[in-house]
């Protein structure tokens, strides 16, 4: 069993919206690996980096996308980090990757100040630039298809996903 596809990008990207408009037009669940971890730790994710620091967070990540790339047939979206890990890079060589991207302006508006993203708590629109720039290259890295997001509707992100994936 394996996801129909996995959507990865940047936080702002609408990898969540889009995921669930792409599993509603497959006619297949959807599950997002954040909710998983959330599942696991018993709370929310800004409240892992507060309590047990974002290593424990991407320990966590880990496990949850692994256990989820190898018993989940649907469409799954990653957290905006997750290819930070080579593991899961390697991980998701195996499966088909729709990378959602979003420059700088359409990320900052749909973000807003970061409440609730951790890694966003401070200045956030710097810290956006920073988090684009530095994972662009492995979000391209695994990228099977890739669909760019900004000034167009999550539905007609989701459709565009859907014709590349047929």
């Amino acid at each position: 069993m394996k996801p129909v596809c996995v959507i990865v990008g940047p936080p702002g990207a609408g990898k969540t919206t889009v995921g669930q408009l792409v599993a509603a037009g497959l006619g297949v669940a959807f599950r997002d690996s954040d909710s998983d971890i959330e599942a696991v730790a018993g709370k929310p994710i800004p409240d892992i980096f507060v309590d047990d620091g974002e290593e424990h967070f991407r320990t966590l990540e880990r496990a949850a996308i692994a256990r989820a790339l190898g018993s989940f047939d649907g469409v799954l979206a990653l957290g905006g980090g997750a290819v930070l890990a080579e593991q899961t890079r390697a991980l998701l060589r195996e499966h088909r990757v729709v990378y959602l991207s979003v420059e700088l302006a359409d990320a900052a508006q749909r973000v807003g100040l970061g409440a609730g993203r951790p890694l966003l708590a401070v200045n956030p629109r710097a810290t956006m630039r920073y988090l684009l720039d530095q994972r662009r290259p492995l979000y391209e890295e695994v990228a099977a298809v890739t669909v760019p997001t900004d000034g167009v509707t999550p539905e007609e992100v989701a459709a565009t996903v859907l014709d590349a994936l047929r």
